[in-house]
């Protein structure tokens, strides 16, 4: 990438990403006393999961036997992967920072006794809540300015990044920083699941070329149901729905995880599922419509009442969204193994609080309002020491310096890894012989990108993402097949059983050579 740089800035803490995460990130990192940038590929307060639906919370009172049954219930199908701390830390976050929310004017509901429900928030109304709270704190906001690289020291402390501006021709910006919150999202892999075609692992790539390590890849498998006409993947809905076949004769697929399991069986053998909402009660359907208009779109264009007539469904791959792993942290501040470098939100394993199994809107939320809060803060605090910002060099190879002849077949590649990691028989049903196939194909196609693949403008940004998704497939896949178990949503056909000598976490990292190592038994969950 040779462009020359159009925007400079300087500050204390560089926030790469708008959604929650990096929201409440630059909010802390600025209440904090730090100048603050924060850096969105899409236009902060609109782009992303959170903001193009809702989501439940794992919000708690402050009533000990009830958040000590909360952790109960979630460690009892975790794998065995969580940390009791972590979780408690998690639950009394967020409550005080829903708290906070409140006080900035977010319009909780009110139940019959006067008391405001605070265990779900509309993504839109909340984000534009927390953008305009960051304005309000002093930070200053790129919007439609994805980052592409990072900047670090000769020592390898990250200092800052640059990227491109979408709406100025793609001209190259760079921000210099004391230190850099990641808050990039997980990657789903363009799969069209509803508001993550943002999320594509760039942040992922970034981190581990200067070396950081991913904790819980093996858990990226997550899909969600949708209708067949759309991609709004909001999973409350399936709780009142009942399910036919192609010739309309009805299924019984238990609740909703066995449902899904099903389904995705079914799908994959080519055949037809429907589903019909007619379980849920008359009363709440209008309240349904409301707080999931998007949900009902699709639906009605196609003039379809769901509650009263069956329509398709399939399963739309949400990988690192949904799921779990992400880049490991190391520190309660949120610090993963980059010195200056943080993660927050979907970008960070969220096993520390559930597990092996996916987080869904309600623990990944809190776990964004959580993280974020630490990084920013923590980033705040490393950027006082002041560690060679100046002395800064351009951490981007792969899709951006080719050691090769340069291509621009960016398109090509997101197809040919999409072929190794949304097909269900090949990442949802998994086997040994499964992964290593893919990992052939996407190791082959990692080569070809490290020597070839680039673009200019808006190009870099597409080969950027391309290569980022196909780094995020080989970790996934490696990390799978060391887990020569099933645990949680890692199913392997070919290991049925869960194996008690891997109830231990998984890293995995590099780039041109993929590494794999259990985590060491002092840090394993006993």
């Amino acid at each position: 990438m040779t462009a020359e740089v159009t925007l400079l800035r300087h500050a204390d803490v560089l926030v790469l990403g708008g959604g929650p995460a990096g929201a409440w990130a630059a909010i802390a990192a600025a209440e904090a006393g730090a100048d603050v940038v924060l850096a969105d590929k899409g236009y902060c307060g609109t782009s992303g999961s959170a903001a193009a639906g809702g989501n439940n919370l794992w919000y708690l009172p402050p009533d000990p036997a009830l958040r000590e049954a909360a952790m109960d219930a979630r460690e009892a199908i975790a794998g065995r992967l969580t940390e009791r701390r972590w979780m408690e830390r998690v639950i009394e976050e967020t409550y005080h920072q829903i708290g906070r929310l409140a006080g900035w004017g977010y319009p909780f509901p009110v139940d019959e006794g006067g008391v405001e429900r605070r265990g779900s928030l509309q993504g839109p109304e909340y984000m534009r809540r927390m953008r305009r709270k960051a304005h309000r704190s002093g930070v200053r906001i790129l919007d439609h300015h994805p980052a592409l690289e990072l900047l670090a020291t000769p020592d390898g402390t990250a200092v800052g990044a640059a990227g491109i501006r979408r709406q100025d021709g793609g001209g190259r910006w760079e921000v210099r920083a004391g230190a850099v919150v990641l808050a990039t999202g997980g990657c789903a892999f363009l799969s069209g699941a509803f508001g993550l075609d943002v999320d594509t692992g760039d942040g992922h790539l970034m981190a581990a070329e200067l070396g950081a390590e991913l904790s819980g890849m093996e858990f990226s498998n997550a899909y969600a149901l949708s209708p067949a006409y759309g991609a709004h993947t909001k999973g409350l809905m399936m709780q009142f729905a009942s399910y036919y076949d192609e010739a309309g004769r009805p299924l019984e697929l238990g609740d909703m995880g066995t449902a899904r399991q099903a389904v995705a069986r079914l799908l994959a053998d080519g055949r037809q599922v429907l589903a019909r909402l007619d379980q849920a009660p008359p009363g709440l359907r209008e309240a349904m419509r409301r707080s999931q208009p998007n949900y009902f779109l699709p639906l009605d264009k196609a003039g379809i009442d769901p509650f009263t007539q069956a329509y398709p469904v399939r399963l739309v791959m949400e990988g690192t969204v949904r799921g779990t792993g992400g880049l490991r942290v190391v520190g309660e501040d949120c610090a993963t193994t980059v010195p200056g470098l943080y993660a927050a939100g979907d970008v960070a394993t969220r096993e520390l609080i559930t597990g092996s199994v996916s987080g869904g809107g309600s623990h990944n939320g809190a776990w964004a309002i959580s993280s974020g809060t630490w990084a920013g803060a923590a980033a705040a605090a490393f950027a006082t020491r002041g560690e060679g910002r100046a002395r800064s060099r351009p951490a981007g190879r792969a899709g951006l310096r080719p050691h090769g002849p340069a291509t621009g077949a960016a398109a090509e590649v997101v197809r040919a890894v999409q072929d190794e990691v949304l097909p269900l028989d090949r990442n949802y049903f998994r086997t040994a012989a499964g992964l290593r196939r893919s990992l052939t194909s996407l190791d082959r196609l990692w080569t070809d990108v490290a020597a070839h693949l680039s673009g200019e403008g808006r190009g870099a940004l597409r080969a950027r993402q391309a290569a980022a998704m196909v780094a995020h497939g080989r970790w996934m896949y490696r990390a799978a097949l060391a887990r020569a178990e099933s645990r949680g949503m890692h199913q392997r056909l070919d290991r049925p059983e869960a194996d008690p000598r891997l109830a231990r976490r998984i890293h995995v990292g590099g780039l041109d050579e993929v590494w794999t190592a259990p985590e060491e038994p002092k840090e394993a969950v006993a």
